[in-house]
C-alpha cells in the first residue's frame, strides 16, 4: 500500500539583506524560489504558497574573499541551487523522498567545485569562498544542507527556539558539545575562524544534512552571522514572537535584520523567515 498523503501545507516567507553600518558592500545573498514539473519561479521578498503541488527552497549565503569575490562567491552558490536542485522534483515522492541527502550532497559538492576551480584559474578569485544554509520544503518536511557559520533555527509552534545547524568552527563545536555557553561563544576570539566552507581553499565539504518534520505554526530562520552578531538567541525569539513596538509593523525577516543591525551592524546581515501554515 502507498503511504497516506501528508495533509496540505502552506508556507509564508519573508527575506531581507542589509550591508550593515560598516561594510562598504554586501557579500551576503539570499534565495527564495519554488519549482514543480513545469519549471522554476523566483519569489519576492514576501509571500505565501502551498507545498501541495510545488517545492519551495530558501537559502542564505555569506561570501568571503578579497576585492569583490565575496559577493561573487555567494551569487555562485545561489545560482547553482537555482540550476541544479529543481531537477530533483521528478524524484520527489510523498513523505520523505528517497535519496534527498544524496541530492543535497551533490549540490553542495557542485558549488564547492565551481568556486574552487575559479579560485585556481583567476587571481582575483583566489581564496574565494562562501557559507551556505539551505532549506527545501515539501509536504510535511524540511530538508536542509549547511556548511559554514550561517545558521538554521527552528521555533516550534509550541516550544523554544533551537539552533539546528552547528557552526563549522572549533568554537561552534565547543558550543554544540556544551563545553562553553552562548556568552562564551559570542566573545571567543576565534569564533569566526571556519573549519569548513565552500571554496576558500578547503579540500572537502562534508555538509551537515538533515530532515525536520513540519507542523502548522512552526517557524524557521535562515540567517548569516550578521544576525547572530547583533542578537542573542533570546533576541531572535523576541523578533519572531514579540518584537518591540518600533519593529512590530515590519515583516518577520525585516524585524530580525533591523533589530540585529541596530544592536551591531558590524557585518552584512541577512535573514529569511519561513512559517508553516495550514
Amino acid at each position: 500500500m502507498n503511504p497516506p498523503a501528508p495533509p496540505p501545507q502552506g508556507v509564508a516567507w519573508s527575506g531581507l539583506t542589509d550591508r550593515g553600518r560598516i561594510r562598504p558592500n554586501n557579500e551576503d545573498s539570499f534565495l527564495a524560489l519554488t519549482f514543480d514539473s513545469e519549471g522554476v519561479r523566483f519569489l519576492g521578498k514576501n509571500g505565501s504558497g502551498s507545498t501541495t503541488d510545488a517545492d519551495f527552497v530558501f537559502a542564505v549565503s555569506d561570501g568571503m574573499g578579497g576585492a569583490n569575490s565575496g559577493e561573487f562567491a555567494s551569487r555562485i552558490a545561489i545560482d547553482k541551487i537555482t540550476r541544479l536542485l529543481p531537477r530533483s522534483f521528478q524524484h520527489r515522492a510523498l513523505g520523505l523522498p528517497s535519496g534527498f541527502s544524496d541530492i543535497l550532497e551533490a549540490l553542495v559538492s557542485a558549488i564547492h567545485h565551481e568556486m574552487s576551480s575559479l579560485g585556481r584559474i583567476y587571481e582575483e578569485c583566489h581564496g574565494m569562498g562562501a557559507t551556505l544554509t539551505l532549506g527545501w520544503f515539501v509536504p510535511g518536511w524540511l530538508y536542509y544542507a549547511h556548511i559554514g557559520d550561517s545558521r538554521l533555527y527552528h521555533l516550534p509552534a509550541t516550544g523554544q527556539l533551537r539552533q539546528i545547524t552547528t557552526d563549522d568552527s572549533h568554537v561552534g563545536w565547543l558550543r554544540h558539545s556544551g563545553k562553553i555557553n552562548e556568552r562564551e561563544a559570542r566573545s571567543h576570539p576565534r569564533k569566526n575562524v571556519l573549519s569548513k566552507a565552500l571554496g576558500a581553499g578547503h579540500q572537502f565539504t562534508e555538509p551537515q544534512i538533515g530532515a525536520i518534520s513540519c507542523d502548522p505554526g512552526d517557524r524557521f530562520l535562515f540567517c548569516t552571522d550578521g544576525v547572530t552578531d547583533g542578537l542573542w538567541d533570546r533576541g531572535i525569539s523576541e523578533a519572531l514572537l514579540d518584537p518591540p513596538p518600533s519593529f512590530a509593523h515590519l515583516s518577520p525577516a525585516a524585524r530580525v535584520v533591523q533589530m540585529a543591525v541596530s544592536e551591531s551592524g558590524r557585518d552584512n546581515t541577512t535573514a529569511v523567515v519561513v512559517e508553516i501554515t495550514n
